[in-house]
């Protein structure tokens, strides 16, 4: 009799063991899933890869997941784009229209008729 439970305790462990090492492989890949990330098919095969390699690639695959957010890219920007508003790219259109006639005037004005001879 404990001989059999003995077996069955076992062979849960073993089963329990063998899909816990699969759980634990896809968590780089679902974390790329949740963050939308671009290379969410590379992370998922080189999980698997990383199953042939005893875990080795595993804390790469981890960091490689984990650098990339769909809000701000892959994060190495400083700072926060500041969008522009409609009324900020007219107002600088006008402004630039204004150098442009100024500019024109100036070489309209510094420039001489040419003589013919």
């Amino acid at each position: 009799m404990l001989d059999q439970i003995a077996l069955g305790i076992l062979i849960f462990a073993g089963i329990v063991l063998f899909y816990g090492i699969i759980v634990l492989h896809d968590i780089p890949y679902e974390i790329a899933v949740h963050r939308n990330h671009p290379h969410q098919d590379a992370i998922h095969a080189a999980g698997w890869v990383s199953l042939f390699t005893l875990h080795a690639l595993w804390p790469f695959l981890w960091i490689w997941a984990m650098l990339y957010r769909e809000d701000r890219g892959w994060g190495f920007a400083t700072g926060k784009p500041q969008p522009q508003g409609e009324q900020s790219l007219a107002q600088e259109l006008a402004e630039l229209r204004q150098r442009v006639e100024r500019l024109e005037g100036q070489s309209q004005a510094g420039s001489r008729p040419e003589r013919k001879m």
